[in-house]
């Protein structure tokens, strides 16, 4: 047996160092202990990037080392095709790192009583936590993974807590549990669905990860308004595993030779990829385009490599290659959209407001979509 008051304490000291003035989440993770709602085996991935398999068997005190430090642990890969244990794959479902936690459950600030819609339910720490600030009565909390569902009963179970729960597609929310006075959501999400705001009384807060697609992702916060629409702000970070049915389609390389086109740019495309989160917003709100990056040697040398894809067209994507001392920057472009151009273009757009960071930007959420705005709502970024 471990001192797990003494693990949580030194927890909690990590976790206020990045999420101050937020004792009563603190008192929650006191009274909630992680270890209930990690399995035995999992794959921890630490802030520096280190990732390793934690086996409560093969090696009890790296297990929780990895449980009480503020890290994700990783509880499924490829919707459970692949071996934790073993493999290596896409990150499908997780208990998030404390301080994410804490970060969102700070911004989404429940009272007791509060009746909350959490959509994902992952190992059920949330939830737990959840049950502890507002009652577990209250608490509604939705997994996609029927396994994973599975396993988060039996964790909630067999700590004593007892939150509703359902299996089945967060975005349709839980019409027969509203209205809901909190929606809690840990997946990312690109579209809010209509069902939150639509499920949630007036005055309602909506916590939940932004993943446009282009950069890094953002917590967003939006208040549910009497005219059946949401308002909020983009007060920080958040990158969290995508929603499933938002997923986007993988691209596909272009068909006919006539679709690949070999281009340059005096322009070092880390410009782009290393802007600041503000810009990554004006960028996807301009252009509704993704990226991603890497830095990977070849066999000529160091290279980094941004990718841009058209998430509407799985032919429309492009790569620009940097590499030292080059005076021009090489594009390989599949289709007939400029990509590149696009980017670059929605990117000096932002230069021009004055780069404004993220929290000036915000979000209108209305029966016809969602709109992202720059200062205040009428200001739409278009």
């Amino acid at each position: 047996m471990t001192d797990i008051p003494e693990r949580t304490e030194a927890l909690i000291g990590q976790v206020s160092a990045l999420v101050p003035d937020a004792a009563w989440v603190y008192d929650a993770i006191r009274a909630v202990p992680r270890h209930q709602y990690i399995p035995h085996i999992g794959q921890a991935w630490a802030p520096d990037g280190d990732i390793r398999v934690i086996d409560h068997d093969a090696d009890p005190d790296d297990w929780w080392n990895g449980v009480y430090s503020d890290t994700s642990i990783v509880t499924q890969l490829d919707d459970g095709a692949t071996d934790i244990a073993t493999g290596s794959g896409d990150c499908t479902s997780s208990a998030s790192a404390p301080s994410t936690v804490a970060n969102l459950l700070k911004l989404l600030d429940p009272e007791p009583g509060h009746r909350v819609l959490e959509i994902g339910t992952g190992t059920g720490w949330t939830a737990a936590l959840l049950s502890h600030l507002v009652g577990e009565d209250n608490v509604t909390s939705i997994e996609v993974d029927k396994a994973v569902g599975e396993q988060a009963a039996k964790n909630l179970a067999a700590a004593g807590v007892q939150p509703y729960l359902v299996v089945g597609d967060g975005a349709h929310g839980c019409p027969s549990r509203a209205p809901f006075d909190r929606v809690h959501v840990t997946c990312g999400i690109q579209t809010v669905p209509s069902t939150w705001v639509e499920q949630s009384r007036p005055g309602a807060v909506m916590v939940l990860p932004y993943r446009p697609g282009f950069g890094t992702g953002h917590a967003l916060r939006l208040i549910v308004m009497p005219d059946g629409t949401a308002h909020g702000r983009f007060p920080g970070f958040a990158d969290y595993m995508m929603m499933r049915s938002q997923r986007r389609a993988p691209g596909q390389s272009a068909r006919r030779s006539e679709d690949k086109h070999y281009l340059t740019t005096d322009i070092d495309p880390r410009t782009i990829a290393y802007a600041p989160p503000g810009a990554d917003l004006a960028i996807a709100a301009l252009t509704g385009l993704a990226s991603h990056g890497s830095a990977e040697p070849d066999e000529d040398g160091e290279l980094y490599r941004l990718w841009l894809s058209d998430p509407g067209n799985p032919y429309s994507w492009a790569v620009v290659d940097w590499r030292p001392d080059a005076e021009e920057y090489e594009i390989y472009q599949v289709g007939a959209r400029p990509l590149w151009d696009e980017v670059v273009d929605a990117y000096f757009r932002w230069v021009s407001w004055g780069e404004p960071g993220r929290d000036r930007f915000g979000m209108s959420v209305t029966p016809d979509g969602q709109r992202i705005w720059l200062d205040s709502a009428d200001r739409i970024v278009e």
